[in-house]
Order: C-alpha cells, then sequence, then structure tokens
C-alpha cells in the first residue's frame, strides 16, 4: 500500500475549525488509502501503530463512534485500553484532570474522548503530553464524523468543492452540523440549514456568513446535490422547542413524496442514531438514495487516517 506524505502541523484533533483545506485533503487522501486495508479479503491490519497505546474514554453513550474508532485502532496494530467512565473513580468524585494525570502516568499516545462539556478536550490537552482526539463534545463539534461525512460525500461526487448541501433537522443541539459546516465551507461546498426557527440559532451566520438559511424544505429541496438529516435530540430538550412531532413530521421530515422532488442522484445522509418515522422515513432510510451505511463504513479508515497522521505527523509510509 501507497500511502500519501504529508508534514500533519496538528497534535490534537479537537475540532474541524483549526484545520486547512490542505489538512482536510490529507486526511481525506490517507483515508482513501487506508480503505485498502479494510477492504481485503484476508487480514486487514498493518503495523503502523505498533507498540502505540490509544485510549478510549467516552463519558457519553456511543455505538459508531466508539466501535468505529476501536476497529481502527485495532487495523492500526495499536495497544488498546477501554476506560469505562461508570465504574472508574469519576464515579467516586474524581476530577476529570485528576483522571487525566492518572492517565498520564501510563504513558499513554493517544486519547479518544467524548464528553457531554463543550471544551473539554481542549482541557485536556493542556495538562497531557499525549494526543487528544475529539469523538464529540456536548452540541460544540464531532470532528471525525464531519471529516467521514466528507469522505462520503468525495465518494460518492468526485469532489466537495460547488456541492450543494441541506443540513436539516436539529440543528441547534447538533455537533455535528457545527463540525460540518466548518468543513464544507472550508472545502468550497454551499450549505443551507434548515429547520424551524425555535431549532435553528440564527447568530450562526455571524460565524458563517455564507450559510443560507431556510425554514422550508420543501423550497430547498430541488437544488441540493445532498440531503443530511440530523436527530432530534429529545433528551437535550429538542421537544420543548416545537410546538407538536405532528407539525415538526409534516415540515421537515424526508420521505418519499420530498425524495421525488429532489435530484435522481440525491444523497441522503443522517449520522445516527435515526429516529426512524420522524425525522426519516424508512422507507427513504432503506432506499436507494440513502448513503448512510456507505457513512458508518467510511468512519474505520477516516478514524484510521486520524490516529495514523496524529501518531505520524511527518506522514512516513506505512511498512
Amino acid at each position: 500500500m501507497t500511502t500519501p506524505r504529508y508534514c500533519f502541523p496538528h497534535k490534537h484533533l479537537l475540532g474541524i475549525e483549526p484545520l486547512s483545506p490542505q489538512d482536510i485533503t490529507a486526511l481525506l487522501d490517507q483515508a482513501e488509502a487506508f480503505e485498502e486495508v479494510c477492504e481485503r479479503p484476508d487480514i486487514k491490519i498493518v503495523p503502523a501503530l505498533r507498540k502505540r497505546m490509544v485510549v478510549n474514554l467516552f463519558f457519553e453513550n456511543s455505538t459508531r463512534t466508539r466501535n468505529s474508532f476501536e476497529i481502527a485502532e485495532k487495523r492500526l496494530s495499536a495497544e488498546i485500553i477501554n476506560f469505562d467512565a461508570d465504574t472508574s473513580s469519576l464515579s467516586k468524585g474524581e476530577t476529570l484532570i485528576d483522571t487525566a494525570l492518572n492517565l498520564e502516568a501510563m504513558h499513554p499516545d493517544l486519547i479518544v474522548m467524548r464528553h457531554s462539556a463543550p471544551g473539554a478536550h481542549a482541557l485536556l490537552a493542556r495538562h497531557m503530553k499525549a494526543s487528544i482526539i475529539n469523538a464529540g463534545d456536548g452540541a460544540h463539534e464531532h470532528p471525525t464524523q464531519a471529516l467521514l461525512d466528507a469522505y462520503t460525500l468525495r465518494q460518492r461526487f468526485g469532489r466537495l468543492e460547488g456541492l450543494k448541501i441541506a443540513i436539516v433537522g436539529d440543528i441547534r443541539h447538533s455537533r455535528v452540523v457545527r463540525s460540518n459546516l466548518w468543513l464544507l465551507t472550508k472545502m468550497g461546498a454551499k450549505v443551507t440549514l434548515v429547520g424551524p426557527p425555535t431549532l435553528l440559532p440564527t447568530e450562526l451566520k455571524d460565524t458563517w456568513p455564507m450559510v443560507d438559511i431556510s425554514y422550508d424544505l420543501d423550497a430547498v429541496i430541488p437544488d441540493m446535490d445532498a440531503i443530511m438529516m440530523l436527530r432530534a435530540q429529545f433528551e437535550r430538550g429538542t421537544g420543548q422547542f416545537i410546538p407538536g412531532q405532528g407539525e415538526y413530521i409534516r415540515y421537515y421530515q424526508i420521505n418519499a413524496d420530498r425524495i421525488k422532488r429532489a435530484k435522481k442522484d440525491v444523497a441522503i445522509m443522517h449520522p445516527g442514531p435515526m429516529n426512524r418515522g420522524f425525522e426519516i422515513t424508512s422507507e427513504v432510510a432503506d432506499g436507494p438514495n440513502n448513503v448512510i451505511l456507505e457513512q458508518v463504513t467510511n468512519g474505520v479508515p477516516v478514524r484510521m487516517a486520524v490516529l495514523y497522521l496524529l501518531s505520524n505527523p511527518h506522514g512516513e509510509q506505512v511498512p
């Protein structure tokens, strides 16, 4: 396998915001190189992170992200420690910093963390020598999700520049949307945010003035190359911001009737988990336009690329 060489200038991946278009391209190109490893019929392992220790530190529930990172780490031959927050000393009152310092004493090389507090990863990065990877922090960012979304779009359309992408639904509570806004606008895509006014904070225009905002999904659909549906996060209070579920379904659900008005090759995306029958119908989620399982599959080579470039900033080739 031949891999691209790139001097990756970052020690941590705390978010998409600090990355340049060149950094993003390098990560996506490296993921493409690792895709060959993932598609092998027999041995899907390379020794790129042999003798490197990775700690998976998840303070929030996760299925796709956590399993995807663990598979990526195993395919890179890393040593893995899975940290269970529920049974750790955190449940006895230990602070995040004390937990971090105790982990630091074990000399890990990389820490993959998900935490409910925005900025928790930046706090950890100030106190540890290990590289920190943000696997989701509150409603702030989810950088590897944005990278795998971009990889999926590039895989389908051959480019990101010039694509028209609608991100629809619970914008207010989504960390996925913020990472995608940074990445897609940096890479030249045209983004339209769609949702009810109560779930679509207009202050986002202050940070991303080039992004369009619409409250009318039906008006937006015909022009889009991709439609990314967001999960309604009822556990974060989404229900308080809508008049009722029936009203939301009427105006913002992606269903078969709305797909008929879209481009024939439109890509339907969802970061998961899905609320089937709410923001998306099963007919669409399982239909020919969906790339949702491709997003899941692409999470592994993308996260392999992140782990590899943070561990090998000069882009040494994989043996």
